[in-house]
């Protein structure tokens, strides 16, 4: 097995978007929690992107740091989220959190649901 047959199976976290959540976490009193990413069905293309806080983890999560930031995801969202890395843009027509997943088949266009 070569190196570029290794799975990356982590959720990481851009500098710049953990800049932001950091930030966003600081003005909402939730220095403590970790920032939980899961999939629910919906959206134009099947699944949607959910970001939340959150201080409890659950019995199955999987937990990552990254960038000082702590990462939840329940095992049934990680199946679909795996390598993927969240970014930030500050652009004023096309900014916010960025979701860069390599198991999406396929995004819709304003790049909040997908298709694995």
């Amino acid at each position: 097995m070569n190196n570029e047959e290794i799975l990356n199976e982590t959720i990481s976290i851009a500098p710049k978007a953990a800049l932001r959540l950091k930030a966003v976490m600081e003005s909402e009193g939730k220095n403590n929690h970790a920032l939980r990413m899961s999939v629910v069905g919906g959206g134009c293309s099947g699944m949607t992107y959910n970001m939340s806080f959150d201080d409890m983890r659950g019995e199955f999560d999987k937990v990552y740091e990254s960038e000082g930031v702590k990462i939840f995801c329940d095992l049934k969202s990680w199946l679909y989220l795996k390598g993927t890395e969240v970014d930030y843009s500050d652009d004023m027509l096309t900014g916010g959190f960025k979701i860069n997943n390599p198991n999406a088949s396929r995004t819709c266009g304003c790049g909040t649901s997908f298709s694995a």
